[in-house]
């Protein structure tokens, strides 16, 4: 199956979900169908999730149960990567300027 039939596969299985947060859309890049996964009618500045399709699952004859368990794990990998601070964060910097620096690695006074 050429890539635009397979793309336009994509695009029309994932007009069968709607979710009051997240568009989802679908694009060729480099020979590679991509699933995009969009924040709708964000405040912030929020990254567009991108989900590369593996050929094999594209093919696979059961090509919706596969799209769908990848759209959930990579709704998953985009809410996670949206934290802007964690635990692991060190006095509250989120770009990581003022973590703590290993023992032997710091500057003389």
């Amino acid at each position: 199956m050429p890539n635009s039939a397979l793309l336009q596969k994509v695009v029309d299985h994932l007009q069968l979900y709607t979710h009051p947060l997240l568009a989802f859309s679908a694009r060729e890049n480099e020979g590679v169908i991509e699933v995009l996964i969009d924040l709708k009618n964000s405040t912030v500045a929020v990254h567009t999730y991108v989900l590369k399709l593996h050929p094999r699952d594209l093919d696979h004859p059961q090509f919706a149960w596969h799209l769908q368990r990848q759209l959930y794990d990579g709704l998953h990998d985009y809410f996670i990567e949206m934290f802007t601070r964690t635990p692991q964060d060190r006095d509250g910097d989120p770009g990581g300027k003022d973590r703590a620096t290993p023992a032997g690695e710091g500057t003389q006074d």
